[in-house]
């Protein structure tokens, strides 16, 4: 008699619908989520409804009711495109958002002096979320068709070019640099104009995902370098949003070393009243909807949700959020282990990764830890194609995990598959 994995069993009414298999307490988890969403934009209307003359509160979240509509078809839909399906297409999905990233640039609606959005008939899309997904979808697949060498792969030719016409240079450059880093490169030069956070994000994940990949760590130690060196100097010489991070870091080093005891509350920043919502919330929180803060905060719904929702609730509910985002790497990583197919099990490590660590950044930012980033609360924030996108991914993770538990995750002749418990 095949043996139940006690891990993935639930005590819920999703044990009994055929349909929600995969990861049980992914679900659980998700659906929390959902719901959170609807109680905290709920209760951040109030702000937007004044700040947009004209648009009634009602009129504001019922848009993201049907938002959140559309992320539950995208999460249904991409939770049951199975990994090869995913694998096939990456190459053509990460080609359309790149060019549908660079496209913005030339054609889309700006926002802080900085085009990132397209609008279609009144509706924002913002094409740099669709590439970070894009982006751990397909390096999954370069990663995985590079396991026969990347244990012994360079990365990073020499820095001589009168020696790249050897054949030893061409294989690096062919093997290392186009097959494995140019992804990485390129997505985050695209968004990195018009985000720098999300630019580091998409940087940082592809690292993690070489790392877990078996590439030599001297090789991206180099690379890491490498990039982090162009990066300082981009900046220093006012390429992409340069003096918006000086001042945001200016800031946040400032408000840590001067006082703002007799400072009133309307020249206070964002993030010093991100503080004082966390403080007046204590340990219970003053209640749904009485967060006097949502008003004072600019971007309430998005950038410092986190802090109204401590406000609101409490400091053990902020710690329980915490809990969830941080769950859905873990139950990630589970999947991995138990994965018999290297792109699958890194595309549940990097979708989990793109989830938990932008949730980690807003957490730090809303409690002052961190400067501003304007990185949203995935799942839970105020916001169309970051929803969908989170949602996707999440998706996209049940998917892997359904086909485990199925075991049907695995790869197409003439790949490899892991040595993972597949039990």
């Amino acid at each position: 008699m095949q043996q139940s994995d006690k891990s993935q069993s639930v005590p819920s009414i999703l044990s009994k619908v055929n349909i929600l298999r995969g990861d049980k307490v992914l679900w659980v988890i998700i659906t929390v989520l959902f719901i959170l969403s609807t109680l905290v934009v709920y209760s951040s209307v109030a702000k937007m409804g004044y700040a947009d003359m004209g648009t009634g509160t009602n009129a504001i979240f019922t848009k993201h009711l049907f938002v959140m509509a559309l992320a539950i078809i995208t999460l249904f839909g991409t939770y049951m495109m199975g990994a090869k399906l995913l694998y096939k297409a990456s190459f053509w999905v990460y080609i359309f958002c790149l060019l549908l990233t660079v496209g913005v640039y030339f054609f889309g609606k700006q926002t802080n002096s900085v085009a990132r959005w397209y609008d279609f008939f009144g509706v924002s899309v913002q094409p740099s979320e669709l590439l970070k997904v894009a982006t751990i979808l397909f390096l999954a697949r370069l990663l995985d068709e590079a396991q026969q060498t990347i244990s012994k792969q360079r990365l990073i030719p020499s820095l001589n070019p009168r020696t790249w016409r050897t054949a030893k240079q061409k294989n690096i450059w062919l093997h290392g640099v186009v097959k494995i880093l140019l992804p990485i490169v390129l997505s985050a030069a695209v968004i990195v104009k018009a985000h720098n956070s999300s630019a580091m994000l998409v940087f940082g994940i592809g690292v993690v995902m070489m790392f877990i990949a078996r590439a030599k760590k001297l090789e991206i130690a180099k690379f890491v370098g490498i990039i982090l060196l162009f990066f300082g100097v981009y900046t220093l010489a006012g390429g992409g949003r340069g003096d918006t991070a000086s001042s945001r870091i200016s800031s946040f080093f400032t408000s840590w070393t001067t006082t703002a005891e007799k400072t009133p509350v309307w020249q206070l920043s964002d993030a010093q009243r991100a503080m004082i919502a966390i403080h007046d919330g204590g340990v219970f929180g003053v209640g749904a909807g009485q967060s006097v803060m949502r008003a004072k905060i600019t971007h309430p719904e998005s950038d410092y949700i986190f802090s109204f929702f401590v406000e609101e609730y409490g400091i053990i509910m902020g710690m329980l959020l915490v809990i969830l985002y941080t769950w859905i790497f873990a139950r990630a990583v589970g999947i991995f282990r138990r994965s018999r197919w290297l792109f699958g099990g890194l595309l549940a490590i990097g979708m989990s990764l793109l989830v938990t660590v932008q949730a980690m950044l807003h957490f730090m930012v809303s409690t002052h830890l961190f400067f501003e980033t304007g990185q949203n609360l995935p799942l839970i924030s105020h916001g169309g194609t970051s929803m969908i996108c989170t949602a996707a991914a999440l998706g996209i993770i049940l998917s892997i995990s359904r086909q485990v538990n199925d075991r049907t995750l695995l790869p197409p002749e003439g790949i490899a598959a892991m040595s993972g418990t597949d039990e």
